[in-house]
């Protein structure tokens, strides 16, 4: 191994250790209370050498976002997956959101840190490096409207809409689990599929929803530096 690739291996490794840490210290403490300093400390790094990694905190974060959107996968894999290349394309839809609950359980630390954490940056502020993450969105969007093409769910089923209602009912169960508020002997897992099976039920019934057609998402549009939440 040359001195450059030495190098190279040297600086992943370092970065790794302060993703690792920074990921740890935001979950447990809130990215808000954390600091450079802090995460300098964990890793026995001096501030000085965290800013030749990463120019601030919120960078930081955005890198961590950005494992997190390639841990969650891309939703357009259900269509390769061999056990759903030919099911009715709503099993696509219920296999995409199993993904997501999956997701929470496996890598809850990632999923705490994108979903549930107020105080994180808004990746807006990143646009171009997240366009990647909107287009897993476009898919799942794709994928509804390919169950209402096949009469599968009501032609008058705003797509944006029922995304949005099928993602609050499991995320929800997430963070029930997440926050240890689960009853007494209850399975999350249970849970989990019985809101996606209600809520599936519920808009192929034809269900009234009362939420907008269309609300900008932070994945769509820009928002202004100003109104990003400071760290």
């Amino acid at each position: 191994m040359g001195i450059k690739e030495r190098h190279e291996r040297d600086r992943e490794a370092v970065s790794r250790a302060i993703l690792d840490a920074a990921r740890e210290l935001f979950v447990a403490e809130g990215f808000q209370n954390v600091s450079i300093r802090k995460i300098a400390e964990r890793i026995e790094y001096s501030p000085a050498a965290i800013y030749g990694y990463f120019p601030s905190k919120d960078d930081i974060f955005f890198a961590l976002a950005e494992e997190g959107f390639r841990l969650l996968g891309d939703p357009a894999a259900v269509r390769q997956d061999p056990q759903l290349q030919h099911a009715p394309p709503i099993e696509r839809i219920r296999a995409v959101f199993w993904r997501f609950y999956e997701f929470s359980r496996e890598q809850p630390q990632y999923f705490a840190l994108m979903f549930v954490d107020r105080s994180v940056p808004r990746i807006s502020r990143e646009y171009e490096r997240f366009a990647f993450a909107r287009d897993l969105k476009q898919h799942i969007v794709e994928e509804l409207r390919a169950c209402i093409t096949a009469g599968e769910l009501p032609a008058t089923l705003d797509p944006f809409v029922a995304m949005r209602a099928l993602t609050a009912g499991l995320l929800g169960v997430a963070v029930l689990r997440l926050s240890e508020r689960l009853a007494p002997g209850e399975n999350s897992d249970l849970l989990a599929s019985d809101v996606l099976n209600l809520t599936l039920a519920g808009l192929r019934a034809g269900v009234t929803l009362q939420s907008p057609a269309r609300l900008d998402c932070p994945l769509d549009i820009p928002a202004p530096i100003a109104d990003a939440q400071a760290s």
